[in-house]
Formats: structure tokens, sequence, C-alpha cells
């Protein structure tokens, strides 16, 4: 039986997954277009003005460019916008938006009430969304445990590879000749192979969980000058003989722990500053929604509603924003250019479509207490959904220690226990230089602490959608994978007197 290469079905599949991407983007933001639609809406807004006003939101990209089309084919073609919205219906691969836009259609040719057809929809589409979040953390939960097996599976490839060295160890020194370790297959195992299998995990995870934050590539790029200098660094120890002590079997991981950390290390303070920020406005934008809405409920402007919540207090870091924007409204600075200046600080997207959407809500229709309060209760309904994705991928990162810790002293366990035990087993034979043992151990730890800098990165997206969140996780994942090898090694070479 021949196997033959069929381009056609790879190709479908190729497609299959572009269609499948194109739909979840604008699933990720027909709610926020859907919230947009209905404020609009009951502020009066035609149906014709709402795509305009889409049109000009470069914060929901997809959408945008669909608003775009609408536009284009309305003013350029003079088409009706109720057709161009049928014919987007058929075209589009999600089945969210199709659902959107018909019954969008079929209310406003019936004469009904879009308001109400709007908000019911809007429910809907909410609903749908928390389900969705629940299915999506199952997904990465069953993508993390598939990983767990691959490190396992990679372990007892490296105890595999232990044992079989250990033998040859055996045999050759049986018949008189200096062992040694088959490096192109050891080299290719540690520092190719598994690698590999983590960057394709990645790849998975970054196509099923996405990431809030915004513009964040200044955090990669912080990474660049310490890596170069690690680079330069490594270059100069296996060249200059006063720096070969680094390379040593004894120094090796921890100088490869300490140069992993230091490509991280910035990278991960710039995140943790922006993660502390953006995650607070996440958390707060709700409850200031919540203060705006009340306020306008009793009778305040919509200008002097927002001073008004901006006073309270308890919203950690984000209330360094607020004083901004309360700061700019009593010096008369309008809505749109505060906005502007909120992208600069605020990089977390759905809390900037929420106070883009507030701002439209004032400027358009004044800000009816009901439309700011469908705005507040979707806005909380979206920080439930995030709360409760964030608390049950959370125990995913203690999973990620556990390996790490299990990786490093098993292997370095059952590495030296062999060693002990092929000794022990020839008592008239020429002792194995316990030299060959530790090279060995050392080229294994130092593929551990790789293995663990690179599963940090993995955790990172899987937790936060971003891979700039790894930094501080390839960080700690690195020290414990280190520390964990330490111990071991010290523990088991002070026991058979392998070390010092």
């Amino acid at each position: 039986m021949t196997l033959s290469f069929k381009p056609p079905k790879i190709f479908g599949w190729m497609i299959n997954f572009f269609v499948k991407q194109q739909s979840s983007e604008v699933d990720r933001e027909l709610p926020f277009v859907a919230l947009l639609f209905t404020i609009l809406a009951a502020s009066g807004v035609s149906l014709y003005d709402s795509w305009k006003k889409l049109a000009r939101i470069p914060l929901l990209p997809r959408l945008q460019r669909e608003a775009k089309d609408v536009v284009r084919r309305v003013e350029v073609l003079g088409e009706d916008p109720l057709m161009v919205m049928q014919k987007k219906a058929q075209e589009t691969p999600s089945k969210q938006y199709r659902e959107f836009l018909a019954g969008y259609v079929s209310s406003v040719k019936s004469g009904g009430d879009v308001v109400s057809f709007l908000k019911s929809k809007l429910r809907s589409i909410f609903e749908v969304q928390s389900a969705a979040a629940i299915r999506s953390v199952e997904k990465l939960g069953t993508l993390v445990e598939a990983y767990a097996v691959m490190l396992i599976v990679t372990l007892c490839t490296y105890i595999l590879f232990v044992v079989v060295s250990a033998t040859n160890f055996f045999e050759l020194n049986r018949m008189g000749e200096t062992p040694t370790l088959s490096q192109p297959t050891l080299y290719f195992l540690i520092f190719g192979a598994t690698p590999l299998i983590s960057i394709v995990f990645i790849a998975v995870a970054h196509t099923a969980r996405k990431s809030n934050l915004m513009n964040i590539k200044p955090v990669y790029y912080l990474a660049i000058p310490p890596a170069a200098i690690v680079a330069i660094v490594l270059a100069a120890a296996y060249h200059i003989p006063a720096l070969q002590f680094l390379v040593e079997p004894n120094t090796l991981p921890l100088f490869v722990t300490i140069c992993l950390c230091a490509i991280s290390f910035p990278s991960a303070i710039a995140y943790l500053r922006l993660e502390r920020i953006n995650t607070a406005a996440e958390e707060a934008m709700p409850s200031f929604l919540r203060d705006v809405t009340e306020a306008r409920k009793i009778g305040l402007s919509p200008e002097k509603s927002i001073v008004h919540a901006t006073k309270r207090a308890g919203y950690g870091k984000f209330s360094e924003v607020l004083e901004l924007i309360r700061s700019q409204m009593e010096w008369g600075i309008s809505l749109r250019k505060i906005f502007r200046n909120i992208r600069k600080r605020i990089q977390t997207w759905p809390v900037l479509v929420n106070f883009l959407i507030l701002v439209e809500t004032i400027k358009i229709g004044g800000g009816s207490a009901a439309a700011l309060e469908t705005l507040t209760e979707y806005g909380e309904k979206l920080r439930d959904v995030e709360v409760n994705k964030r608390s049950l991928l959370k125990p995913y990162t203690i999973l990620a220690f556990v390996w790490s810790i299990l990786i490093a002293i098993t292997t370095t366990i059952v590495a030296m226990t062999l060693f002990v035990l092929t000794q022990i087993s020839l008592p008239g034979s020429t002792a194995i230089p316990a030299e060959n043992m530790l090279h060995g151990i050392s080229i294994f730890s130092v593929g551990i602490i790789l293995q663990c800098w690179i599963s940090g990165f993995f955790i990172g997206k899987v937790n936060n959608g971003t891979l700039a969140a790894g930094f501080k996780y390839s960080i700690l994942l690195t020290v414990t994978a280190y520390v964990s090898l330490w111990v071991s090694r010290d523990f088991l070479g002070g026991m058979f007197s392998l070390v010092s």
C-alpha cells in the first residue's frame, strides 16, 4: 500500500483553519459591536450612522473592515444598507454574526422594536460568549495536560538515555575501553527535539488563547539587548581560556541559569508594570461605569457624573488614570481627547472599548441613564467572565512548577544512582572517571533548565493570553529547576562522594 500526497486536502485544511480564525476574531469583537449598536439605537441613531460610527473605531479592527465595506457599498455603489447587511449575513462564516445581521434586517423590515431586539440579542451573545469562555478553559486545560504528558515522555527519554549510557559504560569498561557519551544524539535530544516540541505547543496555545493587551511590542524589544550580550559572553566563554571556567561541568548550569534569567529580567519587569495597571483597569472599569450610571440617574450631567465617579477610592493603580481624567475634564478638555490620552496609559482593549462607547454615548445621545445602564450591565458581565476564566486557569501555574521539580530531581537521581551502581558492580575493574558522568549530568541540567525557561512562555500564554507574560514565569521556572538540580545533585553527590 502506497501513501499519496494530496495537496488539495492540505490546502483545504489550511483554508478551513483560516476561516475559523476569521470567525473567532469576529465572535470576539461582536459583543462590543452589539453593545455599541444597542446604545446608539437607544439614543436615536440610525442604522447607517451606526455603521459609519463603527468604521471609525480602530479598536475593533475585524468588524471595522466590515463597517468600512458597508459604507463603501452604500456611498460608492448606491446599495441599500439593509441589502448590504443581508449579503454580509450570507457571506460571513461566523454563526453569531450571521444571526445578528439577519435578525437586525428582519426586525427593521417588519417594523419591530429594534432596541428591544438588540438588547435581547446582546443578552444572547454574552451568554454564548460566557459558555465559550468555559469551553476555552477546558480546551486549554487539555492542552496543558498534553504538554505535561510530553514532558513526562521527555523525562522517560532522558532516563532511558541515562540507562543506555550506563550500560555502555559497563560494557566498555569490561572490555578495557574508555567510556564516552554519544554527544550528537544527546545534543539533538536535549537542544533540538524537546525545545521544538515545546515551540509547537506554544504555537497551538497562541491560536487558542487571545490576549486583551494591545501594543506590547516594546516588552519584547527589551529582551534583545541582554540576549545579544549573553550570546557574546557565551562565545567568549568557549573561546577565551580565562573564561572557560564558566562552561565547566560544575558551573555551566548556574551560568546558563543566570544568562536565561538576564534575558527575561528587563521584559519581565516591564510586563509586571504593564500588567499591574491593566489588570486593575479591567477589574475597576465596571465599578466606574456603575458609579457614572448611578450619578446620571439622580440628575447629574454626564460630565459631572464622570467627575463624581473618579473621586471614589479603592480602584488601586487605576486611580492614577481616573485622576488624570478628572483633572483634564475640570480643565475643559474634550472627552475624545481625554480618550486619546488614556490610550497612552492603558493597553487592555476591553477597557478602552468600554470607555470609547461611553464617550460616544455621551457625545451622540447625551448619555441617558438607560443607555449607561446597558453599558454598565454588560461591562459587569464581561468582567465576571474574565475573572472566572482567570481563576480556572490559575492552577495550571502550580502544575508547571511541579513538572519542573520532577524532571530536575528525577533525572539527576537516576543518573547518579546508575553511575554508582555500575562502579559497585565492577569491583575488580578500572574505576570509571566521575568526570564523565558529571559532564553528562551537566548537559542534562542545561537541557532541563532551557526546557523550563521555554515552558514559562507556554504557561504565560495559557494563563495570561500573551507570550510577554512568559518572561516572569520563565525566570521563576528556571530558578526552580536550577535549585532542584542543585539540591538533588549535591545531596546525592555528598552521599556518594562524587562532588564537593
